[in-house]
């Protein structure tokens, strides 16, 4: 055609190396990049806190460390600690068996509500969870004339702070035992009971068995959540040293009065409880992985 530009042929450049080799460079490129990434945030996000908070405790030296840990306040408010994590989650492991094979075996109207009560504390701020007791249990509260009038003192005490620990920890062990469960159908279960064997036969020598890991992972996250718990808690407690304070809210009380030497010394001990949970779900997670392969062999 008369006018037209004359086609200029364009040169692609093929990279010699075979298409594996290509692939191969580049994903290591990109581990490598992702792998710099997540070491600098964990480093800076926790690895560096934690270092900071076992540096600070020690800054004086051993002798003063001790001393901010033996105090009659510490040593109530770790007592109160483990009281709380030792109620609330015995509680919440019935409630989250409970809750997962009624969920998992029966069909009934609500179970799609009840599957969304479940998820509850995880969409409620823990400071509203811990204001509708007090509006509910409290002195001037929906039943709190009829508690005073028993004489039954749950806000501001004890009872208070494990019922609203309870309460922000429960859905923990029901959502890790829910998955397993379902995964594991409702086969054995019914050879059993055809078999003769009563509910909590069933139930001690079936159904816990084969969820024993996702329940025990359930109940290592609902501990290191209940001794970590501060919002709701701190509301329901009314700060009372040596009465209803927990360690977390004792860290609180200890800083804001300037006394960093025992803040630290006290959070380092939090982060002791913490570092110890956290292995033991290493502990669960190794053991869960490794049982397969024991049963293959």
């Amino acid at each position: 055609m008369a006018g037209a530009a004359p086609r200029r042929n364009r040169t692609v450049v093929r990279d010699p190396r075979p298409p594996l080799a290509r692939a191969g460079a580049d994903s290591r490129f990109t581990r490598a990049l992702l792998t710099l990434i997540a070491c600098g945030f964990l480093g800076m996000f926790v690895a560096l806190p934690i270092i900071s908070v076992f540096t600070e405790a020690l800054r004086d030296g051993l002798g003063p460390y001790f001393e901010a840990i033996k105090t009659p306040d510490s040593l109530a408010a770790l007592k109160l600690t483990l009281l709380t994590a030792a109620v609330s989650v015995p509680l919440n492991l019935i409630f989250g068996v409970a809750a997962s094979w009624l969920i998992a075996r029966y069909k009934f109207p609500g179970k799609s509500a009840l599957t969304t009560l479940i998820d509850l504390p995880f969409s409620v701020s823990p400071v509203i969870s811990g204001l509708v007791f007090v509006l509910l249990l409290g002195a001037r509260g929906l039943l709190g004339p009829w508690l005073e009038e028993h004489d039954i003192h749950i806000v501001f005490a004890v009872p208070g702070i494990i019922l609203a620990t309870t309460f922000v920890t429960f859905p923990f062990v029901a959502r890790e035992v829910l998955p397993v469960m379902q995964e594991v159908g409702a086969d054995e279960e019914e050879a059993a009971l055809t078999l003769g064997a009563s509910g909590w036969q069933i139930l001690f020598r079936v159904t816990i068995p084969k969820i024993r890991w996702g329940l025990l992972y359930g109940v290592v996250l609902c501990n290191a959540r209940a001794m970590g718990e501060f919002g709701a808690v701190s509301v329901v407690s009314g700060h009372i040293r040596g009465q209803t304070n927990t360690l977390p809210l004792h860290v609180e009380i200890l800083y804001n009065e300037y006394n960093m030497a025992a803040a630290f010394a006290v959070a380092s001990l939090l982060t002791l409880l913490a570092l110890a949970t956290l292995g033991a779900k290493k502990l669960v997670e190794a053991r869960q992985h490794a049982e397969p392969a024991t049963r293959g062999h």
